[in-house]
């Protein structure tokens, strides 16, 4: 059996190794060999094993023998792994994942609004009426705001009564942290409860149409703030070139 600590530091050690894949640091060079990842982490190589099996299952890499480990292409990394997202996200420059994630979310939550005005899981719709409340009472503070906001979105995933949206969860959760934190700035103000509350309003009067509609108008939103910003940072390239 495995030991606790084991498995910890080959965590430590998977995430170190996948955020350095993710942000290029191999590309020129190449994902070193187990021996100079053993001696660079002073780990042994039962644990450095490990901690390329995880980045393996995420399919950032993959092991033959005789032939090593090398870093995969980034259309075969998984890209729904919460690991993943978030250090794609965390990367300078990153607003094109941003971008992507937002249409992601755009082909989903308008949908998941409809479908939660059409179950009426009465429940699932508080949880909902919980998170616009917690985003009005916590409105002067980021950090609670943030969280509101996200319980908010995730509410409705679960309202939807579809279990495969319910298990992005995880995916959305992590992904709605950088992802609102960066728009909100782009923006230069917090999300407008107005919008988020024409959401819920609607949902709870069974309107499919208008929640998928309210819902589809604030990630649209969001498309063209980050599509705006996306662009002024390609214009100042081309000033500097």
């Amino acid at each position: 059996m495995r030991s606790e600590l084991g498995v910890s530091l080959a965590y430590g050690l998977m995430r170190s190794l996948g955020q350095s894949i993710v942000t290029g640091e191999f590309d020129r060079t190449g994902f070193p060999t187990e021996a100079a990842l053993c001696q660079r982490f002073g780990a042994s190589r039962t644990v450095m094993r490990e901690a390329v099996k995880m980045l393996s299952a995420k399919g950032l890499v993959t092991s033959r023998q005789r032939q090593g480990t090398r870093v995969e292409a980034v259309d075969n990394w998984n890209l729904l792994d919460p690991d993943v997202l978030r250090w794609l996200m965390e990367r300078p420059f990153s607003n094109k994942i941003f971008l992507e994630f937002t249409q992601m979310r755009l082909a989903i939550e308008p949908t998941a609004a409809a479908l939660a005005a059409e179950v009426q899981d009465k429940l699932a719709i508080a949880a909902i009426r919980e998170g616009l409340e917690a985003m009005v009472a916590h409105a002067g503070d980021q950090e609670a705001g943030l969280q509101a906001d996200i319980d908010f979105h995730v509410s409705i995933l679960k309202a939807s009564g579809n279990p495969f949206f319910w298990r992005l969860k995880p995916l959305i959760t992590n992904a709605l942290r950088l992802s609102i934190t960066l728009t909100n700035k782009i923006a230069g103000h917090t999300a407008s409860i107005a919008a988020h509350e024409a959401i819920l309003v609607a949902i709870e009067k069974g309107d499919a149409i208008s929640a998928e509609r309210a819902s589809e108008s604030i990630l649209r939103e969001s498309l063209n703030l980050i599509e705006a910003s996306e662009a002024a940072v390609e214009a100042r390239k081309a000033q500097n070139a």
